[in-house]
């Protein structure tokens, strides 16, 4: 969850100090390298995928 947390808020246009504090880290080098992974990617490319399958 800690991690969806931090990806969907980073997503979302949140400040990464913003997010750091909000999850009790001292700075964002961790929030960046352990919690915050970028959905985005995943999700356009999962889209895609349906598209190919499906056809638009």
């Amino acid at each position: 969850m800690r991690h969806s947390l931090v990806s969907l808020l980073s997503d979302s246009g949140v400040p990464i100090e913003d997010i750091s504090r909000l999850v009790g880290h001292r700075n964002t080098v961790v929030t960046e390298t352990v919690y915050r992974k970028q959905i985005r990617p995943v999700l356009t490319q999962g889209a895609e995928a349906m598209n190919d399958i499906f056809g638009s």
